[in-house]
């Protein structure tokens, strides 16, 4: 008899630990599944077009570890996506090339005129960071075919009309760096205009350097290292100030998303990115 009632609690121990077993395999299925199926989110970034590169090769280290996520850029100057988003363009994430503007949207400001003129209030104040710093650069053509050396070298060329010198709109941040170092140097943009080629982003003013259509051109580091151009002088913080990338979330449905990615950002394998062509954590 008791051979028998030992047989029987053995059995039911046997059952009970294979149905423990059965409903910890049934949640770490439903764990699994939950995070395979997770909702997938569009992600619409403007920034600016200086990021091209970095971002999108973030983004595809992005994927790695949110694969429910599909990001979109929308690369240009950052007075032409703040003009889009005004007008009621779609965007989750901006990041601008100066904080001008930022500024624009930033509803913590709605009450300063100068800083944000239209009184928007399209950002999560909170969530705005300066992320990002770069550098303002004179770059040349290959071979370098007017022996460019420095800023101080090009005001006297400018002033002779012996230079061909590709620059920002005054609308795009580094046209408005551009304008600092001509007010450094006492130099007339009006005066200048024969000497003076344009661009409506950096990318612009780029590629006319790297087709040597102007003999230098004012752009940032980045951009410089990005389309292997030489830089042979840099702007002082004195020249034309701090080149600071401010990024936020925009206020919407997707606040969660485009704050993980903005956190991302900021992290040491995006940011080992970006230093790697010359940005640098903003201080």
């Amino acid at each position: 008899m008791k051979k028998l009632l030992s047989l029987l609690l053995a059995l039911a121990l046997v059952f009970s630990l294979a149905a423990c077993g059965s409903k910890t395999d049934d949640t770490t299925t439903d764990d699994t599944q939950g995070d395979a199926n997770a909702e997938s989110v569009d992600l619409v970034v403007f920034t600016a077009a200086s990021m091209t590169e970095t971002l999108t090769e973030i983004a595809e280290m992005y994927k790695e570890v949110a694969p429910n996520v599909n990001i979109t850029y929308n690369f240009d100057s950052s007075g032409k996506l703040l003009t889009q988003i005004s007008e009621g363009a779609d965007c989750d994430l901006f990041i601008s090339a100066a904080p001008k503007q930022m500024n624009a949207m930033d509803g913590s400001l709605i009450d300063d005129n100068d800083k944000n003129p239209d009184g928007l209030d399209l950002i999560v104040t909170d969530s705005r960071i300066n992320l990002l710093e770069n550098k303002v650069t004179l770059a040349v053509p290959e071979g370098n075919p007017k022996d460019i050396e420095s800023f101080d070298q090009l005001a006297e060329l400018l002033k002779s009309g012996d230079v061909m010198l590709a620059i920002g709109n005054s609308d795009v941040p580094v046209g408005q760096y551009t304008q600092k170092i001509f007010a450094y140097y006492g130099l007339d943009e009006a005066a200048l205009a024969d000497s003076l080629t344009y661009g409506n982003n950096v990318k612009e003013v780029t590629t006319q350097v790297s087709e040597a259509s102007a003999d230098c051109g004012i752009i940032y580091a980045t951009d410089a290292y990005s389309a292997s151009l030489t830089v042979v002088d840099s702007a002082t913080a004195e020249m034309c100030g701090q080149v600071i990338y401010p990024a936020a979330v925009l206020k919407g449905e997707k606040e969660e998303a485009a704050q993980a990615f903005l956190d991302y950002l900021q992290a040491a394998d995006a940011m080992s990115v970006f230093e790697s062509v010359g940005f640098s954590a903003a201080n």
